[in-house]
């Protein structure tokens, strides 16, 4: 295991806890010592997407508070039944490119595969909540047709893991997963996006760590954090692992509503990341898909705070504002 400097949650595996995840709104309220009032919206909009979030994660929540940054992020509410003009279910239009169950071939010189159909938490503001993941979860033969696509596109040369999480796989499915991307001779870089490293830090095994550090290609985990507040020990250690094993780290973050969408906020989580050995990457804009409108911060405020950012921040520790848009040939910088 990694030499967490605090034990492991509750002494349980990985697996275990996720087992014992809170998916019930009044689980969670009761967790939290939050009133009820909060609860029959909150089951509604459960029926939508479900609610799914670690003890882990919510062990750093602050009891009372209903408007924790962290609770926010993962608590159902009334405002996710709004009908919004420009929100649909697939805004990114994933579905046109598509071109095998698992894969995604948007950008030049990169694929995107589907590795695991299921996360460690739901946050409320996914892009792929409506995702039809029961046609996109291959098994290792249907595999096959997503690495043939690859092997015969010299033109790619990193493969990008997602979900889901790809990390949510077991450790035998992804050894086989990743050793058959690695013998593609044309691959130079295997990117992970994950959650887990801020989610689920027990996933970081010994085990885990010797896989991901044993490719020949380069190996890059682009993690998921919103809000210094997500960063304990037992994350640090995550990160101080990775990093001693040799692997990129980096860091994308969602700007959302009430949550982050303040200079402060954004430039205590990079001090914070840089702290850790993660280098700020990516700060998106909401992807417009349906029901997460009351998380958006409108691109003109966003502007405002990247210009604060750089005033008050290094060049290095300033994530690039993007936005995605169907069709662009990569993100799309926000100047």
């Amino acid at each position: 295991m990694i030499p967490h400097t605090i034990p492991t949650w509750q002494h349980k595996s990985w697996q275990e806890q996720l087992t014992n995840q809170i998916t019930k709104p009044a689980d969670l309220l009761s967790r939290l010592s939050l009133d009820n009032q909060w609860l029959p919206a909150a089951e509604r909009a459960a029926a939508l997407f479900p609610l799914r979030v670690s003890e882990a994660f919510v062990s750093r929540m602050r009891p009372g508070d209903p408007n924790d940054p962290l609770l926010l992020q993962v608590l159902p509410l009334e405002q996710e039944f709004a009908v919004t003009p420009g929100y649909s279910e697939d805004p990114l239009e994933e579905e046109k490119s598509n071109p095998a169950p698992g894969l995604i071939h948007k950008y030049h010189g990169r694929v995107l595969l589907i590795a695991a159909p299921h996360c460690a938490i739901n946050c409320r503001y996914c892009f792929r909540r409506h995702f039809d993941y029961r046609q996109n979860t291959p098994s290792r033969t249907e595999w096959q047709a997503a690495l043939a696509y690859i092997k015969t596109r010299p033109e790619i040369d990193e493969v990008i893991l997602s979900g889901g999480d790809p990390l949510m796989l077991g450790d035998k499915q992804l050894r086989w997963l990743l050793t058959e991307i690695d013998a593609i001779p044309h691959i130079t870089r295997i990117r992970i996006h994950s959650r887990l490293p801020v989610v689920l830090p027990d996933r970081f095994t010994s085990t885990l760590l010797e896989l991901l550090s044993s490719a020949r290609a380069q190996m890059v985990v682009v993690a998921h954090c919103n809000h210094s507040q997500e960063i304990d020990q037992s994350v640090e250690a995550v990160f101080e692992a990775l990093k001693q094993a040799g692997i990129t780290l980096l860091n994308q973050t969602v700007l959302l509503k009430n949550i982050n969408d303040s200079a402060n906020i954004l430039i205590e989580l990079s001090k914070r990341l840089f702290q850790s050995g993660v280098l700020p990457y990516y700060l998106h804009l909401l992807d417009r898909v349906s029901g997460t409108a009351h998380y958006e911060v409108d691109e003109l405020d966003a502007r405002r705070l990247r210009e604060e950012l750089l005033a008050q921040l290094p060049g290095y520790l300033v994530p690039t504002l993007v936005k995605e848009e169907p069709g662009a040939p990569s993100k799309t910088p926000i100047r």
